[in-house]
């Protein structure tokens, strides 16, 4: 784990050397008074929550030193005011130390449990190969908060004897009860996708299982649990793909001229688990993907980004000026730094995005 105020802004990290100048200065010119004592003790504790022990038992000594050597230019070294000022000098450095301790134990805990999410994450949501079949892939995701870095976003990648198919989903809700729906998704594409030669009944199997899944879960969860999901189909030796979606927002198309356009579904459908709710799926879309283009299928952490006027996100005109990409990397990568500087601080929502190219 890095250190503690290598995760601050570099100015806060000299902001207790600097009330401890202030408040030896104040203490100097008003030697009678000492009104300087707050900034002596603030920089203590300042300290101790922001810098590494050494940092922080330095101040420390810097505040009891300053103060005996004030003590002894206005002449209350050995008196009981002087007394006084030590013992209150050292507490407050004490101080420090002991909030240092605290802030360093949470820290553990904090790396701790993000160990154990990043491991949970890698076993829900593994990596998707670099290359599947004739295609080059590469995916991320990024949590809303850093804290928490599982969530109900989720992908897939599989080559089956139907061409390599890829799946794009954000399931309702959040924490627990949405990654054991991700776990459940994610394990019924990985069965059925190989299975099951249509995308149309490919996206009903999969709405089965949740639909078993959610059997067992509270009531909120069986009325109301939905997945968007985006299904989309490769076949080998076509220029071209075919997509259904339920629900999810439609897929980007990089050129490999530096366009961008949004492939909108004729007919989005309805979300996994609502199926019921509607007539039935309608068939795939189908588009051109020649060589050289890049695919990019989003979670609406991506479209839903808002900035400072509350305005969102459109990936056509963010990445248009970018382009063109080498390959899947280089345009996630592109995405997901146009994305933050967007938002210019943390989302609202996670966010999921997967790359496809054919070389």
């Amino acid at each position: 784990m890095a250190p503690r105020s290598a995760q601050w802004p570099r100015y806060l990290r000299v902001a207790p050397w600097l009330l401890v100048a202030g408040g030896m200065l104040w203490n100097g010119l008003e030697a009678a008074d000492y009104w300087g004592d707050p900034m002596v003790a603030a920089a203590a504790v300042l300290a101790g929550a922001l810098l590494p022990l050494r940092d922080t038992l330095a101040v420390g000594t810097a505040n009891v030193t300053g103060i005996l050597a004030l003590s002894v230019y206005d002449g209350t070294a050995g008196t009981k005011g002087g007394y006084l000022e030590l013992v209150n000098t050292v507490f407050a450095a004490l101080l420090g130390v002991w909030v240092n301790r605290v802030v360093a134990r949470h820290s553990r805990r904090l790396a701790t449990m993000r160990s154990v999410a990043e491991a949970a994450q890698r076993a829900v949501l593994p990596a998707p190969p670099p290359r599947a079949g004739e295609l080059s892939v590469a995916a991320c995701y990024r949590a809303a908060q850093t804290e928490a870095l599982i969530g109900g976003d989720a992908y897939a990648v599989q080559e089956t004897p139907y061409g390599v198919r890829v799946l794009m989903a954000d399931v309702r809700g959040k924490g627990l009860p949405a990654v054991e729906t991700v776990s459940v998704l994610l394990g019924a594409f990985r069965e059925n996708a190989s299975r099951t030669a249509d995308l149309v009944a490919l996206a009903d199997t999969l709405e089965q299982a949740l639909a078993r899944e959610s059997a067992h879960r509270e009531e909120e969860v069986r009325t109301e649990g939905f997945s968007t999901a985006l299904l989309v189909e490769f076949t080998p030796g076509r220029d071209a793909l075919r997509a259904l979606s339920c629900g999810h927002p439609g897929p980007y198309l990089l050129d490999g001229a530096g366009g961008v356009r949004r492939l909108d579904a004729a007919d989005p459908g309805l979300p996994l688990g609502m199926g019921a709710l509607g007539p039935a799926r309608r068939a795939p879309d189908a588009w051109p993907f020649p060589a050289g283009h890049t695919l990019l299928l989003v979670t609406d952490g991506v479209t839903e980004a808002r900035d400072a006027a509350g305005r969102f996100y459109d990936p056509v005109a963010g990445l248009a000026p970018l382009g063109p990409f080498a390959g899947p990397q280089e345009a996630l990568d592109a995405l997901v730094r146009d994305v933050e500087r967007w938002t210019g601080a943390p989302r609202d929502d996670d966010m999921a995005v997967l790359a496809v190219t054919r070389p």
